[in-house]
């Protein structure tokens, strides 16, 4: 079986053709820059992307289904399900929970059906590995018929890609899934931290929405919520002016006043620009703030993977939260950079830290396999 994997995400859109079970027959992106949802023809990507498939010799009829990221499932959807107008349903009704993510989604899926309407076309939700977190690990203090009533609760992000984590670090250390104890640092546009107990997720840092826990290329990540009432008061900001300054106009965008693109922060910050250097300061700090705040929900650690964009190639960025996590016994981490998934500590180094590429594409291929066969 060959599947086309569209992996709609913050900032790009990726393309894969993989053979079952994860051989990768080409790869492509097109970029929808730090925002993808202000992107103004994310139609154009999707269409670049599949002439550098079929150039690469995966062209449209060759393929047999089509895999598609979903950011939130929600409630309803907690594992990859084939796309028919109730899993649609249920990707719309996530939408509020997922703005910056869902509706790129529905797009993508809706264009690709068009493109490709007589294969099956299957949804993987970034949701769905959280399923295993515990009441106290996705319950909020606040008053019970809140859950209840309104469904306020942590769901999780990133699965797709701490899936794939856990798997390759696995495979990396010469060690069994279940029997590792990890943490998995996603650090892109978006960004989180999972501590995995023998391949469940037991804690993470995003929420209900992917807006909580740490600093982002535009997303504010958590903040006291006092002050996003004072936000609120009157003569001050609308509730859409809020969300659109939380999702849009904060995190590294926000603080540095200029980009949210990472390579571009370290460049002025080198050239002693001080709100670059503020900007990556904080995020810094944040990330290491989020490791070890869901390292308390692991017995041990065995390992710490750095993933996403930012995790796998800023090497300055990972080295800076790896000193600061010295003091919880993690070794220090060269600033070298490293092009292909590795241990970066020396053999014994307790715990590792390795680097290691998102591929949220061959767990996407993997489960439209198995629904579909």
């Amino acid at each position: 079986m060959r599947v086309l994997i569209l992996n709609a995400g913050s900032s790009s859109l990726k393309a894969s053709a993989i053979d079952g079970p994860d051989v990768t027959v080409a790869r492509a992106e097109a970029s929808w820059g730090s925002d993808a949802s202000r992107a103004e023809d994310r139609a154009a990507g999707l269409r670049a992307v599949m002439r550098t498939l079929a150039e690469a010799g995966a062209p449209l009829e060759s393929f047999d289904a089509v895999g598609h990221r979903v950011v939130h499932g929600g409630s309803r959807l907690t594992a990859a399900a084939v796309i028919d107008d109730e899993v649609l349903a249920g990707i719309r009704e996530a939408r509020s929970l997922a703005p910056l993510h869902n509706e790129v989604a529905l797009e993508t899926i809706a264009a690709a059906r068009e493109l490709l309407p007589a294969i099956p076309h299957v949804a993987a939700f970034d949701t769905a590995f959280h399923a295993t977190l515990p009441p106290a690990g996705y319950r909020y203090p606040v008053p019970a018929a809140w859950f209840r009533n309104w469904g306020v609760r942590r769901y999780g992000f990133h699965g797709l890609s701490v899936a794939w984590s856990v798997r390759r670090a696995a495979e990396l250390l010469n060690r069994r899934p279940e029997a590792l104890r990890m943490i998995v640092a996603h650090l892109g546009a978006g960004c989180s931290v999972t501590a995995v107990d023998g391949g469940r997720s037991v804690d993470t840092s995003m929420g209900m929405t992917p807006l909580e826990g740490l600093m982002m290329g535009t997303r504010s990540g958590s903040i006291d919520p006092g002050a996003m009432l004072a936000a609120l008061r009157p003569g001050r900001l609308s509730v859409d002016e809020l969300e659109d300054v939380l999702d849009h106009r904060s995190g590294l965008l926000g603080v540095s006043g200029q980009t949210a693109d990472m390579r571009t922060l370290l460049e002025l910050e080198a050239s002693g620009d001080p709100d670059a250097s503020l900007a990556l300061e904080i995020f810094v700090r944040r990330g290491a703030a989020g490791i070890a705040a869901v390292a308390t929900a692991l017995p041990s650690l065995d390992a710490l993977v750095f993933t996403g964009g930012i995790g796998a190639n800023a090497a300055p960025i990972r080295s800076q939260i790896a000193a600061r996590l010295e003091v919880l016994g993690v070794p220090a981490l060269p600033e070298s950079d490293v092009h292909a998934d590795a241990v970066l500590t020396e053999p014994g180094g307790h715990p590792a830290i390795l680097r290691i590429e998102a591929r949220e594409d061959v767990v996407i291929a993997a489960d439209a396999a198995s629904l579909l066969q």
